[in-house]
């Protein structure tokens, strides 16, 4: 047995080796210690994505510091080695005998596939493999110009969770959860209460993601109407819309011309979470790019140059990332039925090599232009602040600080902070410590908290 798996180790490690060795090379006119300004952002124009480009130009600072190993947790690793031999990708796309860890370690850039891999290493990244809470989430939007000194809309979430049924490595059970195989569910996930504006307080979104490639995901929002709260069913490709709109229907208390406007849709979250069976993939290239992976400042800062559209100045590094053009795949009859299509038909994906999360995703709209672009901000830490007493982790976890969702047809931005700059709580992100259950996904239970 030790002769079998020693060799796939030192391939694992050999494979993160080379793609580092890559990736710290620093082009000419960029380097360690740089502040990257609008004045010189033409220096980074081929290491951002375009629409990245465009909010360094209006105002959004970049560090550039040295690049670093994000290094796997232990678990994730071993899941990696025993199980990912085993795992293939069909001729529809789809994941067979995935277990737990990295679906595809090694890569060949020749493969036809490659992009459909690329995608499956992406959602069953190291992140966060069993569970996470985030406490109190600050979703803010502003134009270019700020009106009378503040954003144009403000929400507050009190939390958003996640609970994984399959490639559980840290918390039992362990690598599935029954109900896998029972209900099929592969992972449940929420966004919920909102506490923030007064008239959406108690309403939240439930999203459930099918383990059979054939059914679409259950997505739910909620608003504490009435005695027992009402819940509507959103349909699949209106997940590819902002949530605001939607919510607003839903709650009837509402006074005045409320219009909730924020830019990020439920398939955006963490850079992409539309079903991946729901779209085809190509490789656009695997490239040496800038990307925010170890930031600096947790809570995230909003930048003061640009009005508070993005976030700055954080620390950017060079990184190897696969650029993934993602574009929908037509609908079924059934998904057509009471729907206008998906909204975002095509995205440009920017996915860390070695973290294998989002950095960056252009998003274009039915026009095929160049309509919405998001930057993901990234931490490498083993607690979420030096005064943590319950987020202490044993490793170093990779965690999102913010998102920026900016619409670059108008400058509209949206930037989600995980967690608020201005709340209490900085220890906030709880990952793969069961401190959420499924319990807390149930519908009943969101009806009952609400009250």
């Amino acid at each position: 047995m030790a002769r079998t798996r020693l060799p796939r180790a030192l391939a694992l490690l050999f494979a993160s080796s080379m793609v580092m060795a890559t990736s710290t090379t620093f082009p000419a006119g960029v380097k360690p210690g740089d502040l990257i300004t609008p004045e010189n952002a033409s220096t980074v124009a081929d290491l951002i994505s375009p629409g990245n480009f465009i909010l360094v130009r209006q105002g959004m600072r970049m560090k550039i510091v040295p690049t670093q190993r994000l290094e796997w947790a232990p678990p994730y690793k071993t899941a990696t080695e025993k199980y990912s031999p085993q795992v293939r990708v069909n001729d529809r796309g789809e994941l067979q005998n995935y277990v737990a860890g990295l679906p595809f370690p090694l890569l060949d850039p020749n493969d036809p596939q490659i992009a459909t891999k690329v995608m499956w290493n992406f959602s069953y990244r190291p992140q966060f493999t069993d569970d996470f809470d985030v406490h109190r989430v600050e979703i803010e939007s502003n134009r270019s110009n700020r009106v009378l000194g503040g954003p144009i809309e403000h929400f507050t979430i009190g939390r958003i969770a996640f609970y994984n049924d399959i490639g559980r490595t840290e918390v039992a059970p362990m690598p599935t959860d029954p109900e896998a195989n029972t209900a099929g569910i592969r992972y449940r996930f929420a966004a919920f209460p909102f506490l923030e504006p007064s008239e959406l307080q108690g309403c939240g979104l439930l999203r459930y993601r099918n383990k059979n490639p054939k059914l679409d995901d259950y997505a739910w929002l909620y608003a504490p109407t009435g005695d027992f709260g009402f819940f509507r069913w959103v349909k699949t490709t209106q997940l590819s819309d902002a949530i605001g709109g939607p919510l607003m229907v839903l709650a009837q208390n509402v006074e005045g011309p409320a219009t909730y406007a924020n830019n990020i849709d439920p398939d955006s979250y963490f850079g992409f979470a539309a079903k991946i069976e729901n779209y085809n993939y190509k490789l656009l290239g695997i490239k040496p790019m800038l990307a925010c992976t170890q930031a600096e400042n947790l809570p995230a800062k909003p930048c003061q140059f640009d009005n508070h559209r993005t976030v700055c100045p954080e620390a950017w590094e060079m990184r190897q990332l696969y650029i993934v053009e993602a574009t929908a795949k037509p609908q079924s009859w059934t998904q057509k039925l009471g729907s206008d299509g998906v909204l975002i038909p095509k995205r440009i994906l920017y996915i860390d090599s070695e973290g294998w999360f989002v950095t960056a995703s252009d998003q274009y709209d039915r026009r095929g232009n160049l309509w919405k672009t998001l930057a993901t901000f990234n931490a490498y830490r083993d607690r979420t602040g030096s005064d943590a007493k319950i987020a202490v982790y044993p490793w170093k976890r990779m965690l999102q600080t913010a998102m920026v969702d900016e619409d670059l047809q108008d400058g509209f931005s949206t930037v989600a902070y995980t967690p608020s700059p201005r709340g209490p709580d900085h220890e906030s992100w709880y990952i793969n410590m069961g401190a959420v259950t499924k319990e807390f996904f149930n519908p009943d239970r969101m009806a009952n908290n609400s009250h």
